[in-house]
């Protein structure tokens, strides 16, 4: 079949225009891209100052990047979890302490704001998958306080979390093995599956928490209350359980 020239014009026009249009939309990534870069070495060159509010400001610039590239997102969280292992750092001194009410055993403001951060981190596409490591670090009295803070399948080996307050926080298959958690409340939290061996949990609230199938082997459950807890599928072989409060009988 014929084609006539005012046709062949037309198409051409239109896979010239198409082409056109394309470009631009690569250009146009490659310049966002580019200024995602230059936003990011900015925010980094930021987390290494000797202010607070330098310091403050280039935690929330990487907040923004992550809401604007997800891409980006596993690459900040690593370095956001580095910054509290590297400013938060758990002398072996101070693993065994407990939280006390004055100031000096609360999270300084930078580490705060990026536990809130990091307790906010969007899902990935496909399923949460962030990489989370926070072993080691000295968390005492941490608040979280942005609702509820998400830190599934997080690593919290070793950390001091005494005093801290995770009510109602998501840590489902997260680890605490060989954790503080003295005086920890857990209220309302969802910790199905959450490593806790050997962890120090003694006067822990755990009200009307999701502990299915949580692992409590050798943990100091000592004084902790464990009243509208959910505990099916719970293990808690060798656990100190003196003065616990709310366990089924075929627990104890």
């Amino acid at each position: 079949m014929a084609v006539s020239l005012p046709g062949l014009a037309a198409l051409a026009a239109l896979l010239f225009t198409w082409m056109q249009v394309g470009q631009a939309t690569k250009e146009l990534r490659i310049s966002e891209q580019g200024q995602i870069t230059n936003r990011f070495n900015a925010a980094i060159t930021n987390l290494g100052s000797s202010t607070l509010d330098v310091r403050l400001g280039g935690i929330y610039a990487l907040e923004r990047i992550m809401e604007d590239s997800e891409r980006d997102t596993e690459t900040i969280t690593i370095i956001l979890c580095a910054y509290v292992r590297l400013h938060a750092p758990l002398s072996e001194e101070d693993a065994k302490k407990t939280h006390s009410a004055s100031e000096e055993d609360s999270p300084p403001v930078d580490i705060a704001a990026v536990m809130d951060v990091l307790a906010a981190l969007p899902e990935l596409e496909g399923g949460w998958a962030h990489n989370v490591d926070l072993s080691r670090t000295d968390l005492r009295g941490l608040d979280s306080g942005r609702g509820s803070s998400n830190f599934e399948a997080a690593y919290f080996l070793g950390a001091n979390l005494s005093g801290a307050s995770l009510r109602t926080a998501l840590l489902n298959t997260a680890t605490f093995d060989k954790a503080n958690l003295h005086g920890a409340d857990l209220s309302s939290a969802d910790l199905s599956e959450a490593s806790l061996i050997d962890a120090d949990l003694s006067n822990a609230v755990l009200v009307d928490a999701d502990l299915r199938k949580a692992d409590f082997t050798g943990a100091d459950l000592t004084k902790a209350d464990f009243t509208g807890a959910l505990l099916k599928g719970a293990q808690l072989k060798g656990a100190k359980l003196d003065g616990a409060r709310g366990l089924p009988p075929s627990l104890r």
